[in-house]
């Protein structure tokens, strides 16, 4: 019996991150990777937890190695997802969740045809800016180059199995847990994970 492989993606501002915050709270059964990276930690940040951190030279010795599932270069920094650790947790039966950008998603689905993608969008390109300038952090030209990055990202949303639109983040919410539930229920793994019920 093998557990199932969930993708999630957005651009950023979408709620994406609290939205998978949520399911892990919410759902004892799916598990998040954590992936390993070159950037170094933020305050608060612990090895191990959002990120395996590591030198680029070790980084690079995995990726030639092929020990990654997906890799990506993000603003001089590397990230990578662990071959051997997502195969080990899906042979155990643990539904297995990443939270990785629409290239990453693409690499994934080569290797791994059955994984579950699923995109965040915002209502609209206006309301993500407004969120963006909401929180206060950039200025206006960052956030212009932001939500252009945004708008190439969602153009990506056809890719995924299941697309949620985070205008209210309570239904959002159970959205994202609904599909987890309803893909769980599907036939074949159903089967899967109850054979004796099937002998009929």
């Amino acid at each position: 019996m093998s557990g199932g492989l969930y993708i999630i993606s957005a651009p950023s501002g979408a709620g994406k991150s609290s939205l998978t915050a949520k399911l892990l709270e919410q759902d004892k059964n799916i598990f998040l990777s954590v992936s390993y990276t070159t950037r170094a930690p933020r305050p608060g940040e612990t090895d191990g937890r959002e990120y395996h951190f590591t030198d680029r030279s070790r980084f690079m010795d995995m990726q030639e190695r092929g020990e990654f599932l997906e890799s990506a270069e993000v603003h001089g920094n590397h990230y990578g997802t662990s071959a051997a650790w997502i195969r080990e947790q899906r042979a155990a039966g643990r539904d297995i969740l990443l939270e990785i950008d629409w290239q990453g998603a693409q690499q994934v689905r080569r290797i791994v045809p059955d994984t579950i993608g699923i995109f965040i969008l915002p209502p609209s390109i206006e309301e993500l800016g407004r969120r963006m300038r909401q929180r206060g952090q950039d200025g206006e030209e960052v956030v212009q180059r932001r939500l252009a990055v945004a708008a190439t990202e969602m153009s990506h949303a056809v890719e995924f199995e299941y697309v949620i639109i985070n205008n209210d983040f309570e239904e959002a919410r159970r959205d994202l847990i609904a599909v987890v539930r309803a893909t769980r229920l599907a036939y074949s793994r159903q089967r899967e994970r109850h054979p004796a019920v099937f002998k009929f």
